[in-house]
């Protein structure tokens, strides 16, 4: 996946001062995503990466509201996930991938889950991080999300998505290409 947007892509500075507020607002408002985390230390990573910066804005101009929910020691990395309750609302109606979006003759959806990601300049969740994100709250009751699908079954056609009904994380499988109102997917950038 795109690790950074290919164009380097900066904010001004009443942008970067605003996404901070946010991310800091919604980092103080939920301590149990990042326990033992601190926000300066956050902030001052995030400053020294703008391009980041610029990830977490697409984020959350699209309905993701991102916040920190781990930090990777060995990597020295802080982890950003989308932790809007629901499946964010301007990342909806998208197939799974590219190749999915060209197989469809009529009704093509505007975008698709991979190239929107990697414009983004962040990653898909994958099942795993997405049962982790779960773990930190209720998320998609009323909505899905495509998560990261492995290669055998993309060949073949199939995609995964998840959600949360009767308190209990689910996979699906549906056609790559299908896409629906509710379903979008979620993504995380390390910074």
């Amino acid at each position: 996946m795109n690790e950074t947007n290919s164009k380097k892509q900066e904010l001004s500075s009443a942008q970067r001062e605003e996404l901070l507020s946010t991310l800091k607002s919604r980092f103080e408002k939920n301590m149990n995503r990042h326990q033992g985390l601190e926000w300066p230390e956050v902030q001052a990573k995030l400053k020294a990466n703008p391009e980041k910066l610029w990830s977490l804005n697409a984020m959350e101009i699209t309905g993701g509201e991102p916040d920190v929910v781990g930090y990777d020691k060995e990597m020295d990395e802080y982890i950003f996930y989308d932790c809007a309750a629901e499946s964010p609302k301007d990342r909806r109606s998208l197939c799974y991938d590219h190749e999915a979006l060209q197989s469809r003759k009529e009704n093509k959806p505007e975008n698709n889950a991979v190239d929107m990601a990697a414009a983004m300049g962040i990653e898909i969740l994958a099942e795993e991080q997405y049962r982790e994100l779960q773990k930190l709250g209720n998320f998609d009751t009323k909505t899905s999300s495509w998560v990261k699908t492995a290669p055998d079954i993309r060949k073949l056609g199939g995609a995964l998505f998840c959600d949360r009904r009767y308190n209990t994380v689910f996979v699906y499988h549906n056609g790559a290409e299908s896409y629906y109102a509710s379903r979008g997917f979620r993504g995380l950038l390390r910074v």
